[in-house]
Parts: structure tokens; sequence; C-alpha cells
């Protein structure tokens, strides 16, 4: 037991553990290193299967598996007013300060940042993806995104093209939106003990196999490669609607011998099949800011990407070759890496990966944030729904009154159920010593 030195954060997404992807991992870093700052962080997400209820990570991370299935692509269904009681509780149980959304994609993001702002909590949004402004799913996404953002304190990007997209689509003023990338766990991500013969070059594609993810300029890549250097091998890790495409070109090319398909890879395998390859691909169409770039680049790989989003942005120019995503450009890119590879060394690449990208950076700088947040002043309801009204003429209105209703279910709450009736819990401090002998076992133990 003991005092938490500084904020009490609730991170709150539909993405997180037991899933593996860029928006899980980044809750889960950014909380162990804000924990080991002095700050206490708790995270919600909805039931993953039969986990459901309050779990412990590792440092003692909690985190609240609230009974709510997913109903789309990993979402909760949208209820508006459903999730109101159980944040609520959250929020007073774990005396929290501060609420950090993540993910545009993720309704329990939207309601929990939507109630915390009717109950008076600064809270923070982080964006971790880019979207388009023509598309009708677009247009909604945007649009429920300004509503949700039209009272933020501050908010994050994961690059200087989300931002610009984000501030674009929310209308959000550029000064409230602070540009911090994503990290790498360098102590995970290592080169092989030994270099790789060069005799047979191994191209690695761990990604999930989907449209947005460019999975349809891999059937039309792979093949031309290995028509192209007879030497060369590929290795596909990921699953998805689109891998039958991928399966049907290998069958058509003949290419079984040359083209691995690995099928789904959990995080903890992605090092052991990263180090078998010389050359990493990403084909992605959008990208804010590709996790797996990083990874990969840790792990001593000579990156070929799509110049799309933020990809740019990530890694110095000598450590990755781009191509606009089109077949016979990114096979010119796959020729200019094979022909530098002799030049790469893995090792160097992994030392120079350790300075540029580190999750205690991207803590320190997520706390300046925080203290942004937390000085911003309080609103009344009135002024509050000023700022609803001006997202459109009927947008605005309907906004109005979607806050109305729940400042209204909010003060119904508070007289069913007064705040001095939940009982507060008592805080868990990790010591130093103790964190540093919990091993990744014990995680996984405990999660089970």
């Amino acid at each position: 037991m003991g005092e938490w030195k500084r904020h009490r954060i609730l991170m709150v997404s539909d993405f997180f553990y037991p899933n593996f992807g860029g928006v899980e991992n980044h809750i889960y870093y950014l909380s162990q290193c804000l924990l080991k700052l002095g700050h206490k962080v708790v995270v919600m997400t909805h039931a993953y299967n039969n986990r459901s209820g309050v779990r412990y990570m590792t440092g003692g991370l909690k985190v609240y598996y609230v009974p709510w299935k997913p109903f789309l692509m990993q979402n909760t269904f949208p209820t508006f007013y459903g999730t109101l009681p159980i944040v609520r509780t959250i929020l007073i149980r774990e005396k929290i300060s501060l609420v950090h959304g993540h993910q545009a994609f993720s309704t329990l993001c939207h309601e929990a940042l939507m109630h915390a702002r009717t109950m008076g909590y600064k809270v923070v949004f982080t964006d971790h993806s880019l979207y388009g402004f023509a598309d009708a799913g677009s247009i909604h996404m945007n649009k429920v995104l300004q509503f949700t953002l039209a009272e933020v304190s501050q908010a994050i990007c994961v690059s200087h093209t989300s931002k610009e997209n984000t501030v674009l689509r929310s209308g959000l003023p550029p000064e409230k939106v602070f540009v911090i990338p994503n990290a790498v766990d360098t102590a995970m991500f290592k080169p092989a003990p030994e270099r790789l013969s060069s005799h047979e070059i191994v191209i690695v594609v761990i990604s999930r196999l989907v449209y947005r993810k460019g999975a349809d300029l891999l059937v039309e890549v792979i093949p031309e490669v290995c028509r192209l250097y007879p030497n060369v091998r590929f290795i596909v890790g990921g699953d998805g609607p689109k891998r039958v495409r991928l399966e049907e070109m290998r069958e058509k090319h003949s290419l079984q011998d040359r083209v691995e398909m690995l099928g789904a890879v959990q995080h903890s395998q992605v090092r052991s099949v990263l180090i078998t390859g010389h050359i990493f691909l990403n084909s992605s169409l959008t990208e804010a800011f590709c996790i797996a770039i990083l990874e990969a680049a840790s792990c001593g790989l000579l990156t070929v990407s799509t110049r799309v989003g933020g990809v740019p942005e990530v890694l110095p120019d000598d450590m990755i070759v781009l191509a606009k995503p089109d077949p016979s450009d990114m096979v010119q890119a796959i020729k200019k890496a094979i022909s530098i590879l002799p030049k790469i060394d893995p090792q160097e690449m992994h030392n120079r990966m350790k300075e540029l990208y580190n999750w205690h950076d991207v803590a320190k700088r997520t706390e300046i944030v925080y203290d942004r947040a937390l000085k911003c002043s309080n609103q009344n309801l009135l002024q509050r729904l000023s700022r609803y009204l001006s997202c459109g003429a009927w947008a605005g209105k309907l906004f109005c009154l979607v806050m109305i209703i729940d400042f209204l279910l909010w003060h119904l709450l508070q007289l069913w159920k007064p705040a001095e009736d939940i009982e507060e819990v008592p805080d868990f401090i990790l010591s130093h010593d103790q964190d540093e002998g919990i091993s990744q076992d014990n995680e996984n133990q405990s999660l089970r």
C-alpha cells in the first residue's frame, strides 16, 4: 500500500490483451512505463471469451474486462448510455483524475470519453489510424470523431501525417494535438546471434491479410520477385480474408516450396519468425505508424515498404526502401533492397533502434500532455453545449440532445447510488524489487 506520486489514469479501448496489435501493444507498454514513473494506471476494455472481471498484469497493472461482448471487429455494440453506470463506478472506485481513450474505431472509447466529460473529468484521446474523407464509412466515422473530440482536453497522434489527418477530420485546433510516436521493445526484438547466409534471401511478411494491409499487392509482387530471383524465398505470417488469394497465387505459380504460409503468429513468436529473414516487406495501403516496421528493424532486417501515411517518418532513409503502392514499383524497391543487403549490419541497426525509439521516452512525453490536460479549465453544461452546436446544423443539435440526456442520466445515478456509497479500492503499489522479480511466465499464468 502507499500513495501514488502523480496522476491516476484510466486507459480505455476495445483493443487490449489477449489480442495483439499496434493499439494493444501501445496501451500495454505505455501503461507499464507510466507505472514505473509513479502514476496509477487502470485499463478498461470489454470481455474476451471467458476473460471477464478484474485481472492484474505485470507491474501491478489492473485491467477491468467489463462484461460486454464484442459486436463487430472486436468493437462493442454502441449503446450510448449503457456503459455510463460501470464507467462511473470505475472512475469513483479507482479515484481516477484523467481518462485516456485510444483508437477512433473503438465504441467503448467514444462512450467512456463522453461519460467522463459529463462527470467533469479531463480526457485525452490518442488516434492510431488514418481515415479518408470521401466514402460513406469515413464520413460517418469523422462525424463521430468530431463529436468525441469537441470537448477533449488534449489529443495525441502517432505521426505528423496522422496529426494533419485528425485535425482535418475533427476540426480540433492544431495546438491541442501532440505528436508522440510509437516505440519498440528492443530487449524483446534482438537480431539473430549469427548472421544469416546470403546464398538464399528470405523476405518476411507479417501482417493481417486484409485489403487495407495491401494483401492484393502481395499477390502480384511475390510471383514476379520469385521469377526474377531464383534464390529468394518468402515467409508470410498472418491470417485474414485475403489469405485465400495468396494460397491461390501460390498454387497457380507452383511456388509451394518458395512461399511459406504460417497463418496467425502469436506476438511472442514474431521475433523468431523475423530473425529467419533478411528483408521485411510491408505493403499497407494506409498506415498512421507501423510498429511492425520498428520490430523488424530492431531485429536487423532491411525494410521495404509502401510510401503511405506516416511510414516515411518511421525510419531513416538508409534503413528502409520506400515504394509507391504499385506492384511494379514495389518489385523495383525489392531489387534495390537486395542490392544493398550486403551493406546492412543487423547488430548496428538494432543499436540504432535502441537510441531512436524508447517506451520510457514515449511515457515522459505523454506525461507532459497529461499535465496540460489537467490544467484545462472546467466548463458548465451551457458552455459545453455551445461547442457541440458548432459541429453542424443538424448534427450539432443531435449532439446537444445526446449530451443533455447523458447529463440527466448521470444526475439520476447520483441520486440512486451516491458516490459515497461506492467503495474506493485501496491502492496496490508494487515496489521496484517486486517488479523486477516478476517474469513474463508469471504474467501469462495470472492471465489464464
